[in-house]
């Protein structure tokens, strides 16, 4: 308790970092994932090729590596003195979104392709197609492999804390720096983790519930 105590605001702050790197990423995650859904979807070849590529590489490439090159490399070559804030938050969420297309992708496939073809015969684009006939219904099939992905995207986040990014476990490193027994540090850290993820699960399930009363 005392180290919660003596440094509150460093794990307020810590806290926050992890709830922090979490949204946005899981914006970007959620972004980028329905777009390659799509594309992996997509009657044209080249984005169909893309989507794949998207999702083989990073599915492919620990999420440790994606960090180090977020880190290390980006900036010399692309975005010199971009915060590790930015370039963490980009590394997960880039991760992350290979999961979330995947996810939708297998939601897609759920709507029957009669429904598809009726929309196209009606005249209807592909693109419109699915944003008002097919991702509307698969919503509900995905929202369930979603929470377990965000919640997964908030443990991963963690891998920041070694990259400079202010976030529990950055908090749990610089406390046993400063010589605090480590048992009390990781409850600590594990409560907090807890906190976000049952959060998550909530909302997810209260998503879920809403959807099945529209239903």
């Amino acid at each position: 308790m005392n180290v919660l105590l003596d440094h509150f605001s460093a794990f307020r702050d810590g806290f926050i970092g992890t709830l922090s790197i979490t949204a946005v990423s899981a914006v970007i995650a959620l972004v980028l994932g329905v777009v390659m859904a799509g594309f992996r979807v997509s009657p044209v070849p080249p984005l169909r090729f893309f989507g794949t590529a998207w999702v083989t590489l990073l599915r492919n490439t620990p999420l440790t590596l994606l960090f180090l090159i977020a880190t290390f490399v980006v900036p010399e070559i692309l975005f010199p003195g971009m915060s590790p804030y930015v370039l963490g938050s980009l590394a997960l969420g880039f991760y992350t979104s290979s999961f979330v297309c995947e996810a939708v992708r297998s939601g897609i496939s759920t709507v029957p392709i009669g429904q598809a073809e009726a929309a196209r015969s009606l005249g209807m684009t592909f693109s419109q197609t699915l944003r008002t006939i097919v991702l509307p219904q698969a919503t509900r099939i995905v929202i369930p492999p979603l929470s377990s992905i965000f919640i997964a995207l908030t443990k991963n986040s963690a891998i920041a804390g070694a990259f400079s990014v202010v976030e529990l476990f950055g908090w749990q490193k610089s406390m046993s720096d400063l010589g605090y027994a480590i048992v009390p540090i990781f409850l600590w850290v594990a409560i907090g983790y807890l906190v976000i993820t049952f959060a998550i699960s909530g909302i997810f399930r209260l998503i879920e519930r809403r959807m099945e009363v529209a239903r």
